[in-house]
């Protein structure tokens, strides 16, 4: 059985008032990439549901309480991509190879999810976003070599990037869910700068490829009113739709990008003028 918590939405009025520990509380997810568990965290931001598989032995998606549902994907899609050694998920008897930093989709209706590794002393790390669907669509594995690649930002700016879209329209059909993941090159730090915020559907970072010792600074909240989370290696954040997602590492990394909301459209997104971040 997944060990999982719920996460309720907030104000952005309410936000305001919280301190350091309050604000991880609700938007840090910490308890990602345990061993032999699946382990989810289920936001009433669009019922969002982000967690990790990490199959020592072989592991078996299951339902749990808040989707009232008979089995997992029952009324939900699912993204995956792998960010430790080797493994497989097998589909309703489908088997899937994962490869580091390999991505899979898998459509509604599905009944039968399997999280496998291939060596357990090296197991996957499988790291997991779920949204709601109204259809079923295939299940499609995406290598990080088949992704859509844009490069952004400079190096006289440090957030020279290269953003892999995954889990999108163009690369694979879903209801809501979209995925991929953003690659700082060496002497780069900033993600996402000019920040920028997208009323119609929230988002979860998940960081990685953080060095140790080493540490993310993730910054949040209204344009006027930001806050920040202090992010080690495999944790999480929640960014609600009021709010920027954005952030600056001590090193360069590597972060997973999931959303889901009304609109599919990559590029609607509300920018922030830099020197207008307050």
């Amino acid at each position: 059985m997944a060990k999982y918590s719920s996460r309720y939405a907030s104000s952005p009025e309410a936000v305001k008032k919280y301190d350091t520990q309050q604000l991880r509380d609700e938007f840090l997810i910490d308890n990602l990439m345990v061993n032999n568990e699946i382990s989810l965290t289920y936001s009433h931001y669009d019922r969002y549901v982000a967690g990790s598989a990490v199959p020592i032995n072989d592991l078996v998606l299951e339902s749990i309480d808040p989707l009232k549902a008979s089995y997992f994907l029952e009324r939900r899609e699912m993204g995956i991509i792998n960010v430790g050694g080797s493994g497989s998920v097998v589909v309703e008897g489908v088997t899937y190879e994962l490869n580091f930093k390999d991505a899979l989709y898998i459509g509604s209706g599905n009944k039968e999810v399997l999280f496998k590794s291939t060596d357990p002393k090296n197991p996957a790390k499988y790291y997991i976003n779920s949204a709601p669907a109204h259809t079923s669509y295939p299940s499609k594995k995406v290598s990080l070599a088949e992704a859509n690649k844009l490069e952004l930002g400079t190096m006289e700016t440090a957030n020279h990037r290269t953003v892999n879209q995954m889990i999108i329209g163009g690369v694979v059909k879903t209801c809501q869910l979209q995925m991929g993941m953003t690659e700082l090159r060496p002497g780069s730090v900033w993600n996402t700068m000019p920040a920028h915020v997208h009323d119609r559907r929230m988002e979860v970072y998940f960081y990685l490829d953080i060095p140790e010792n080493q540490a993310v600074c993730h910054f949040m909240g209204q344009p006027q009113e930001t806050r920040h989370i202090w992010m080690n290696n495999h944790q999480a954040v929640i960014s609600p739709p009021w709010s920027i997602h954005s952030g600056s590492g001590t090193s360069n990394y590597t972060f997973i990008w999931g959303m889901a909301g009304e609109n599919l459209d990559y590029g609607d997104m509300d920018v922030c003028k830099i020197n207008e971040l307050r």
